[in-house]
């Protein structure tokens, strides 16, 4: 087997601010690697938290200079948090073990910091490009799906959810011009499967919440789904990215109509226990 070098730890200030750079992963060699070298110019530190991986994760990680701590797992939201707590940065940057910064965002991340940041903001929205493979989709409600992830220490978490978990601050936030990069799935067969694990996670969410009964109302069922295709597909543009983005708002469209389903079926579950 041949020996890979070790590259340096990360280091690198912002005119003398420190950001350290979260991620959690479990098995994301596909794409880690790329994660890693893409924040260099930014990264004071980068911190990895995974929960078991048995590909080359951790060795990936680790060669590239980041810390790497294992823990077992703890949900969405609870392993982000956790990463959050483990970094020592005065701005935090939390990606998924998919997400590639574009030099064009770690340069606009650099001027936000050479400028000056505005009173009172303490958090960031970036945009993410979402990929099948190493397709882009920019249209039918893919893109610019913001997302906020850069934020000053210690004024905001990510908010208690089974699934879509996002960071909620004190303070204001603004968003950036420039994309993330979302590697998220490397096929349509792998989209369609994590949209099934997600309707099922949605649906334990909300039953889990106090929820209206039109929420998993039959009629709900049939007819959230055609509204959602026809305003991806449609309002937003879908059809001008041709086969892959129809298929991809088929899906999408069923995902709504299974969280919608698998929702009664909790709540009748329940009735009838």
């Amino acid at each position: 087997m041949p020996v890979r070098s070790q590259l340096q730890p990360y280091g690198a200030t912002v005119s003398g601010v420190k950001i350290s750079v979260v991620i959690i992963a479990q098995d994301e060699q596909r794409t880690v690697g790329r994660v890693l070298e893409a924040v260099r110019p930014i990264a004071w530190e980068v911190i990895l938290v995974d929960s078991g991986s048995t590909d080359q994760t951790k060795e990936i990680a680790s060669e590239q200079g980041a810390k790497v701590i294992h823990q077992d797992w703890l949900g969405y939201s609870a392993q982000k948090n956790f990463a959050m707590s483990q970094a020592t940065g005065d701005w935090l940057l939390s990606l998924d073990a998919d997400e590639v910064i574009t030099p064009e965002l770690a340069a606009e991340i650099k001027e936000l910091f050479v400028a000056g940041i505005p009173a009172g903001v303490n958090g960031y929205k970036i945009p993410r490009l979402f990929f099948i493979g190493e397709t882009a989709i920019k249209r039918g409600g893919f893109y610019p799906d913001s997302q906020l992830r850069l934020i000053r220490r210690s004024t905001g978490h990510f908010k208690d959810r089974i699934v879509h978990e996002s960071i909620s601050i004190s303070g204001k936030t603004i968003e950036l011009s420039n994309p993330m990069y979302h590697y998220a799935y490397k096929d349509l067969q792998q989209y369609e499967q994590t949209m099934e694990k997600y309707a099922r996670l949605s649906a334990q969410h909300y039953f889990s919440q106090k929820f209206s009964p039109w929420r998993a109302h039959i009629l709900n069922e049939a007819l959230h789904p055609m509204w959602t295709f026809f305003y991806r597909f449609i309002i937003r543009q879908g059809f001008l990215d041709g086969m892959l983005c129809l298929k991809l708002n088929l899906i999408y469209a069923d995902y709504v109509r299974k969280k919608i389903h698998y929702l009664r079926e909790l709540s009748t579950q329940q009735t009838r226990s």
